[in-house]
């Protein structure tokens, strides 16, 4: 069997794996994992993952957890344009610096502030905000709309989704506690 990207996409890790897979053209099989019905806790999903979280790649018999890790395995593995992750050494060094501080400081932070996804309440973020819808416009613009709306569906629809599963949401509940204290 080929590549497999286990992904919920309404996690930001994994719609930036789903994002940079599919502009890439890297061929895969894409395995939804459901968060919010929690198939990550699954004896099945830990299997693929032990740490059971998303998102996780499988590679034949070759299994890596952690979007950083993906990435990087995917960008080798598939030589990629230059663009996205340089031959020379400092420039690459530049890149990983980024990516370390962005994973480790960035999306924890912003994971404290965001966590009530105001989209998924039926907010209208982008109004009456123009640097914001700008910001959207050139990162829709670089992605292709498409792609962009298509990674995207599942928060802009969250409104319409039917409630988790409560035994699930109390299992949960310390993980997100964890994340946000």
């Amino acid at each position: 069997m080929g590549l497999e990207l286990y992904l919920d996409l309404l996690s930001q890790p994994c719609r930036a794996i789903y994002i940079f897979a599919k502009k890439n053209r890297i061929p895969f099989e894409l395995r939804p994992v459901d968060l919010l019905k929690g198939q990550h806790l699954s004896d099945a999903f830990a299997r693929v993952n032990p740490l059971k979280k998303v998102p996780a790649l499988k590679d034949g018999d070759f299994t890596l957890a952690e979007s950083v890790a993906i990435l990087l395995y995917l960008t080798r593995k598939y030589k990629v344009p230059e663009h996205w992750y340089p031959q020379d050494v400092q420039a690459r060094a530049l890149v990983d610096e980024y990516l370390a501080w962005q994973h480790t400081t960035l999306r924890r932070s912003c994971l404290r502030a965001l966590w009530h996804k105001p989209v998924g309440a039926g907010c209208q973020v982008f109004e009456g905000r123009p640097k914001l819808a700008a910001w959207r416009q050139r990162v829709e613009a670089a992605v292709g709309e498409d792609l962009f709306q298509e990674a995207h569906e599942v928060i802009m629809k969250a409104k319409e989704s039917p409630p988790a599963d409560p035994t699930v949401k109390q299992k949960l509940m310390p993980a997100v506690l964890a994340m946000i204290g």
